[in-house]
């Protein structure tokens, strides 16, 4: 039980830190304005209801906590992989 916790914790701490970093990569595309920033935009309101809804989903369907929190790292992933690629 203890571990389950824990690893519950740590996952939750992990995805924090990597939500802020995504968060970080956002708002400075945004500030850098154009289309990129339009987009960014859209996509951040669309990305957050479809990511709620999807934990809704997992939970009413018998998931658990940590399935939800998984699967937001997982999005968060993919955010941080597709705008470190958009550096400029």
């Amino acid at each position: 039980m203890i571990k389950n916790w824990l690893k519950l914790t740590t996952d939750m701490a992990l995805l924090g830190m990597e939500a802020q970093q995504v968060i970080g990569m956002r708002l400075a595309r945004i500030a850098a304005g154009g289309p990129g920033a339009h987009f960014e935009r859209g996509r951040m309101v669309s990305e957050k209801i479809a990511a709620a809804q999807e934990a809704a989903r997992t939970l009413m369907t018998g998931g658990s906590p940590e399935k939800v929190v998984r699967r937001y790292r997982t999005h968060v992933r993919k955010n941080q992989t597709r705008l470190s690629r958009h550096k400029k």
